[in-house]
């Protein structure tokens, strides 16, 4: 595993990762049937309402992403505007090594449209971990290409829009998995991120 060195390790811990609790094995817990986790964006407000039944098992694992705080300083790292917003790469590089775990696939039950919270995959079977993306736009022809859509932007839509997306694809995921926020933060300084993202009480 890649070692960070002093000042990448203090970017990526005021960048909102931690190198204790990316040390910690991920969780597993069971979601509840509906949730809502409020985003606290560098654009503004975002709250996202999830429904377990639509995807169990992506539902579950975003839960426990959320509450160990993964996402916390994470940027938005691939933008393109009338397609998508992805994320998941955490500020810190060893938080998106020890959540690097693939999971199931869940059935398509309802379609990307726009708003839709939705796991990134690589294209091949049971290939969800960690990076997730939200459509700008209504994107039906996901849907037969096993990306299951399991929540929505319910509040902050506006937000999400505003997201930069002058980098579109440029920023290398291999470089920003390795280092987190000491890639991101030096080369692409304008990309968006999350500063807060937790359960809703």
């Amino acid at each position: 595993m890649r070692k960070l060195s002093f000042i990448a390790s203090f970017v990526a811990l005021l960048a909102g990762g931690s190198v204790l609790l990316a040390q910690k094995a991920p969780t597993n817990e069971k979601a509840p049937e509906t949730y809502h986790v409020n985003f606290d964006l560098s654009t503004g407000p975002v709250v996202i309402e999830v429904t377990r039944s639509l995807a169990p098992i992506g539902a579950d694992r975003f839960y426990n992403l959320v509450k160990a705080k993964y996402f916390d300083g994470a940027r938005f790292f691939r933008v393109i505007p009338n397609f998508m917003a992805q994320f998941g790469l955490a500020a810190d590089p060893k938080m998106s090594q020890a959540w690097d775990v693939n999971i199931q696939d869940d059935p398509v039950k309802t379609t990307n449209a726009r708003g839709t919270l939705t796991f990134a995959a690589t294209g091949a079977p049971n290939s969800r971990s960690e990076q997730l993306f939200i459509n700008f736009a209504d994107n039906k022809f996901l849907d037969g290409q096993r990306f299951a859509p399991f929540g929505k932007v319910i509040s902050g839509m506006e937000n999400v829009d505003k997201i930069y997306s002058g980098d579109r694809e440029n920023p290398d995921q291999g470089r920003a998995t390795a280092e987190g926020n000491a890639y991101l933060l030096k080369t692409f300084p304008k990309l968006d991120y999350i500063k807060t993202a937790r359960i809703a009480p």
